[in-house]
């Protein structure tokens, strides 16, 4: 076991909470963080006046300013960061280390988006500057963004490690499982790997139920020290070791090897400042935009060898029963996906560790594992929480 960081469990999350989810017409998405903020606060035991510092994003820019200005509050700290799913994980670390420095002492963290509402979610991405790099050398080629390099990233993988749809159907088929435990889940009922085989192909190899939902929601935490969350109305669920890695912008021009994004880098530095080992791990939270992240994650953060994830994820076992749970709330795939799905990764370890999650709740969860990545290939941020410090 290695030494653990001075800085790990020096924080807490002390509070939860999710927006209305699914399609929220009439609500924008900062209402939905709004909304989140208060649920997660009250949740923790605090109120409005006691937060200092705001970490914010949306799909919109100065999140953190104008979620600030709607809640009337004025914060001592703010960070309004965007670099992707990733970015509330990021700013867990960032509020970490502004709590060590004395720069705030109660952190508000948000997202909210309207995707569904609004219709947003194009499979040509954003409107792009014709001289910018994607511009230039992805729209014209009428590359579909982010699916299309997913989809080059799975026949990578089958290529060189012989890995097959229906390998990648048992992790879309597993998010059901999960999400048919989930009242608030967004999308319920049977699924198969037929069913998911049969699917449309949005992305060869990639079908429709290879890919995350697109929904309306916002989610909120509320991360202060160790010392005063001991205090607060909730068990508090520490954040014992997280690292991000950052390495391009979104267009991955120079990636050596789209099946190594140093994800090992942020797991193994996450790993040495919790100060224990991937067997200590109890639940596993993973963005799923597609099914191929989830198996590529795997790889990469070290819980089966490189090529071996088509074999890890058979037979059930990232699913409910399963040696392995993974995505517990029925992540993207199945439970929700508002834009970006970070922070939702996160509220559902903090609920499995904090043993609030009813018919899905597992028996044994001490340590949670929260990974996500950020744009294309381009950022990294590899969480380890548990309930003690």
């Amino acid at each position: 076991m290695t030494r653990r960081s001075p800085l790990s469990s020096s924080v807490a999350i002390a509070g939860v909470a999710e927006s209305d989810l699914g399609k929220v017409p009439g609500k924008t998405a900062l209402e939905l963080q709004a909304q989140a903020a208060r649920a997660a606060l009250a949740d923790a035991g605090l109120r409005l006046r006691d937060v200092d510092a705001i970490f914010a994003h949306t799909d919109d820019r100065f999140s953190g300013l104008q979620l600030g200005e709607y809640l009337g509050l004025t914060p001592r700290y703010l960070d309004s960061s965007n670099v992707g799913g990733m970015s509330n994980l990021m700013h867990i670390r960032h509020a970490m280390a502004a709590i060590a420095a004395g720069f705030c002492e109660v952190a508000l963290v948000t997202y909210g988006s309207t995707q569904l509402s609004d219709g947003s979610r194009k499979l040509t991405g954003l409107v792009e500057d014709p001289r910018s790099p994607r511009g230039q050398f992805i729209v014209p080629h009428g590359q579909l963004s982010p699916i299309g390099y997913y989809a080059m990233v799975a026949q990578l993988h089958m290529h060189r490690y012989g890995s097959r749809p229906a390998d990648l159907a048992e992790i879309a088929v597993a998010a059901r499982q999960w999400a048919n435990l989930n009242p608030k889940a967004y999308r319920r009922g049977p699924l198969t790997l037929d069913d998911v085989n049969a699917s449309p192909v949005v992305a060869a190899p990639l079908r429709q139920r290879d890919c995350c939902l697109v929904t309306d929601g916002g989610g909120a935490l509320v991360v202060t020290s160790a010392e005063r969350a001991r205090d607060l109305a909730r068990m508090p669920v520490y954040v014992k070791g997280i690292a991000e890695t950052f390495s391009h912008h979104y267009t991955p021009l120079e990636l050596d090897d789209w099946l190594d994004t140093r994800v090992a880098e942020t797991a193994d530095e996450a790993f040495a400042m919790a100060g224990i080992s991937r067997g200590d791990i109890d639940v596993v939270q993973i963005y799923d935009h597609f099914t191929i992240g989830v198996l590529q994650s795997l790889e990469e953060l070290g819980f089966c060898a490189r090529g071996e994830g088509k074999d890890f994820v058979k037979g059930g076992r990232l699913a409910p029963g399963g040696d392995f749970p993974i995505n517990t709330s029925g992540g993207g795939l199945s439970y929700g996906h508002p834009g970006m799905f970070g922070i939702f990764l996160v509220i559902e370890a903090v609920r499995q560790l904090r043993g609030e999650c009813g018919e899905r709740q597992l028996s044994h969860a001490h340590h949670a594992l929260c990974h996500a990545p950020g744009l294309v290939f381009s950022a990294n941020t590899t969480m380890i929480l548990g309930t003690i410090a």
